[in-house]
């Protein structure tokens, strides 16, 4: 009898589709208005200039303009001053566009 026993069900073998989150336009490369800059999980980077905020931390831009990366001081909730990341977007000139 060559018969094979019930094997039962693994509980391996299960992953989860990438999310594809990160950065998605980098630093002097231009943009129009309500391109995606960045996906991230949190507010590991903060909207600067023409730039908001999605309801799942997205930042996108508002105007068309060329992207610039910079680090500010802030004071979080405690009084302790950090450095954050934000993106801004720059408007072109107009005879750059």
């Amino acid at each position: 009898m060559a018969h094979t026993k019930a094997g039962g069900s693994t509980k391996l073998g299960r992953d989860s589709a990438s999310k594809r989150l990160g950065l998605k336009v980098f630093d002097q490369q231009s943009v129009k208005a309500g391109n995606v800059l960045i996906r991230q999980r949190g507010t590991k980077w903060l909207n600067g200039l023409n730039t908001k905020v999605g309801s799942d931390d997205t930042i996108y831009s508002l105007i068309e303009g060329r992207v610039k990366f910079s680090v500010q001081r802030k004071k979080d909730f405690t009084g302790k001053i950090k450095k954050v990341s934000v993106i801004n977007v720059i408007p072109l000139k107009k005879e750059e566009k």
